[in-house]
């Protein structure tokens, strides 16, 4: 075949489209259509299952591809009920460490955002998302943000309170900052969506675990 990996996506795209209803493609498609790369979220040690979970389905409901954790302390296990299926269109990278994981998100262009009510900071109206791409990063529920992302940060945020409670837990500030940010890079952002090639390997991707049998049908057609 002298197809480019390009013209390949869209025909297992075409492919794996006749198998399913037109509102499944349709979903699928629109909400590959409003993905970013733009912000991205690392855990480190997240101990619950459930906030493991919520986490996932933050990064899903609002659009956020990816996201790190660092598992040093425990495992990164998302409980399967709160979870609902979510996880299998997220992208989750795993780090062995928290220097190794900030390391890789600086080589890919991130910002190092450390979430944490105990440093002067800006708050989620102020953080100035349009000047270049931010990992937020989110610490342990017990402990915080570790010494490694603190010493490594580059900004910090804060979610200011007006009551007796110092802090929200790991899930309920992930859901606010990832909410109201992602809104925030949506309307001030330009580029904010991912490139039309990133958009359709994703969309592929998904069709793949959506359809049953994808793998031997794209096999019968020659484009696996």
């Amino acid at each position: 075949m002298t197809n480019t990996g390009s013209d390949r996506t869209a025909a297992r795209i075409a492919c794996l489209a006749e198998c399913m209803t037109g509102e499944r493609f349709e979903t699928l498609r629109r909400a590959a259509s409003l993905r970013t790369h733009y912000m991205t979220i690392l855990a480190e040690n997240t101990y619950h299952p459930q906030n493991a979970a919520a986490l996932v389905r933050h990064c899903e409901a609002f659009g956020v591809q990816e996201m790190h954790t660092v598992e040093t302390v425990c495992r990164f296990t998302p409980s399967a009920a709160v979870v609902r299926g979510t996880d299998r269109w997220v992208d989750i990278r795993r780090h062995g460490s928290t220097p190794e994981a900030l390391a890789a998100l600086r080589r890919a262009g991130y910002r190092i955002v450390c979430t944490t009510p105990h440093r002067e900071s800006c708050v989620p109206e102020t953080f100035d998302v349009a000047r270049g791409p931010f990992a937020l990063v989110f610490g342990t529920e017990h402990a915080g943000i570790s010494d490694e992302a603190v010493a490594g940060a580059d900004e910090f945020l804060r979610i200011p309170m007006c009551g007796m409670v110092e802090s929200l837990n790991v899930s309920a500030s992930a859901a606010i900052l990832i909410y109201m940010l992602a809104e925030r890079v949506r309307r001030t952002v330009p580029d904010w969506r991912l490139d039309a090639a990133a958009q359709q390997e994703v969309l592929c991707r998904w069709m793949r675990a959506s359809v049953k049998d994808a793998e031997p049908i794209l096999e019968r057609r020659g484009l696996l």
